[in-house]
């Protein structure tokens, strides 16, 4: 099995405490669900390309409920430092030899290792965060037995992502053939990708950040023989969706369907959106999604990131009426109006005041008396 980017330990800083707890013991929890899916597929070794933690201090709780978790685990765990947990000397990879069980091995030298009889693991370990050189231009060297089987495991990007003069950790997307690798298995790029037939990424097993592609977490399994291409199978681990959705409205009406139809598909709980809101609706439309949005999906999602600046207003006259505007709150509504209709940088600022003021003006009439 294939897997890469743990980043364990990550802190995930910007989110409240809940949601940044359930969010770190989710990479931890995944290691379980990695050695579930090795068991089902009657794989032996787990080869994880770099990054297995987030940081070169991970803290020792990440790191011994991590080695814990392989420990009871039927499979062998091959850990490569990738750019965020580079190799030290007598750093964190001293700590994960001291604590770490047999069946938990470092590979942190440019060393051949055999996995098994006729299977040999060609390692390309980081030793700094960021450097200008190609990590896998060793591989190609490394000698192995006549008629073994090569797999390479390496952390960086393929330089087919656009690099530029300030690039690091450049992988050539040629580098299987060059090396004459039966399989390379990537790290680094944390969605799932197969660069050529004996190339691939397995992106991360538990996905911690808005990607656009809404794709869960996942691990290839592959099955890898001498000589030909092998046979990738990527199979989803995640316990969280990261989805990012755009919402074009019209009315409170569509956004309902809307909101109605997102509970239908996602398990709500396991789901962060990142929700962008577009188009024009009136006044009191406006209020009632934000409403919807603050005090009842916010509530069922894990994390909901809604932006409505793109949401602006379009007044009716039952919203007007419903201002009371007369003298200057007349004229300030209008001039916020023209300022949307107008388009251009102010007009999200100006339907956000406009909106207040209606906000406020509806406040003020419900608290006179009868």
């Amino acid at each position: 099995m294939h897997s890469a980017d743990w980043q364990l330990g990550k802190p995930f800083g910007r989110f409240p405490d809940d949601v940044r707890v359930a969010l770190m013991e989710a990479r931890l929890d995944v290691i379980d669900r990695i050695a579930s899916v090795a068991d089902d597929h009657e794989a032996r070794h787990v080869l994880v390309a770099g990054d297995v933690f987030d940081n070169i201090d991970p803290g020792d709780r990440v790191l011994v409920q991590a080695l814990s978790r392989m420990e009871r685990a039927k499979v062998h765990w091959w850990l490569m430092p990738g750019n965020h947990d580079h190799v030290r000397s007598g750093g964190l990879w001293g700590r994960v030899r001291a604590k770490a069980s047999a069946n938990v091995h470092v590979l942190d030298t440019f060393e051949p290792v055999e996995l098994e009889d006729g299977a040999w693991l060609l390692p390309a370990p980081l030793d700094h965060r960021r450097t200008r050189d190609d990590p896998t231009s060793y591989l190609a060297d490394m000698a192995t037995p006549a008629g073994a089987v090569r797999i390479g495991l390496a952390h960086g990007s393929i330089t087919e992502f656009g690099g530029s003069s300030e690039a690091t950790n450049i992988i050539p997307p040629d580098r299987a053939q060059t090396a004459q690798l039966d399989y390379l298995a990537l790290g680094d790029w944390h969605s799932h990708l197969q660069v050529n037939d004996r190339t691939a990424y397995s992106g991360t097993p538990e996905t911690d950040r808005f990607r656009g592609d809404d794709e869960p977490g996942s691990v290839i399994v592959a099955e890898i023989s001498q000589g030909v291409a092998p046979r990738l199978e990527r199979v989803s681990t995640g316990r969280f969706r990261w989805l990012s959705q755009t919402w074009p409205l019209e009315n409170h009406a569509e956004f309902v369907r809307r909101v109605i139809a997102f509970k239908q598909e996602a398990d709500l709980s396991k789901t962060l959106l990142r929700l962008t809101l577009t188009g024009a609706v009136s006044l009191s439309d406006r209020v009632q999604m934000q409403a919807t949005l603050t005090d009842d999906l916010a509530h069922a999602l894990r994390w909901l990131d809604a932006d409505s600046e793109q949401l602006l207003v379009r007044p009716t006259q039952d919203d007007l009426a419903n201002i009371d505007v007369q003298g200057t709150l007349a004229k300030a509504a209008a001039s916020l109006q023209a300022q949307v209709d107008a388009g251009g940088e102010g007009a999200a600022l100006a339907s956000n005041a406009l909106e207040r003021l209606y906000v406020e003006a509806l406040r003020l009439a419900d608290e006179q008396p009868a």
